[in-house]
């Protein structure tokens, strides 16, 4: 059984990256990205509507880390704090050794690669220090975006529920992707 402490939080890097933890300063900025329809139609979660909803998000994600049960990481570039964007594992599987992971990056930073460069750097921790076997990603089919970025990573589908969950008045369809460690 996996053996997880995130204390202290650990900072990721990248070439152009800082990968550190939320502090409830990066609310307004979360509030913009969660309360977009645009940036959130894929992602079967309510919008924020309010500042204090991105502040009670931030509780969450940080009562989930000092549990040991969950991780998110906000993305920022090197040499800035502000948050462009949040990944990390959660619904952590102790027992069976596997994570689901989820990202979200502020539209005007797409297509520049940074969430390539974030995932690598996560994926790397999660079989390297967090000592995962699966890491497990379950998208939207219709978000091709995301679905591009995880084959790149060499993320496989290995199941596709029909109309598997209820959001907004309407039954929608998952794509189950998966990345095995290589060890």
């Amino acid at each position: 059984m996996l053996d997880l402490n995130f204390t202290p939080f650990p900072v990721l890097t990248t070439p152009r990256l800082v990968l550190r933890q939320f502090t409830y300063a990066d609310a307004p900025d979360l509030f913009e990205l969660r309360s977009n329809p645009d940036i959130m139609q894929y992602i079967a979660r309510p919008l924020t509507k309010t500042l204090n909803d991105a502040i009670n998000l931030i509780k969450v994600i940080n009562d989930l880390l000092s549990g040991n049960s969950g991780i998110t990481w906000c993305i920022a570039l090197k040499n800035e704090s502000q948050f462009i964007g949040s990944i990390g594992f959660w619904r952590i599987e102790k027992e069976n050794y596997r994570a689901e992971i989820g990202y979200l990056l502020n539209p005007a930073f797409q297509g520049a690669g940074l969430m390539q460069e974030a995932l690598e750097a996560v994926i790397s921790y999660g079989f390297g220090v967090m000592n995962l076997h699966t890491i497990q990603a379950n998208v939207d089919p219709r978000n091709t975006a995301s679905i591009k970025l995880l084959e790149k990573n060499n993320f496989v589908r290995e199941a596709y529920f029909k109309e598997d969950h209820f959001y907004n008045e309407a039954f929608a369809d998952t794509a189950v992707y998966t990345l095995l460690t290589k060890k």
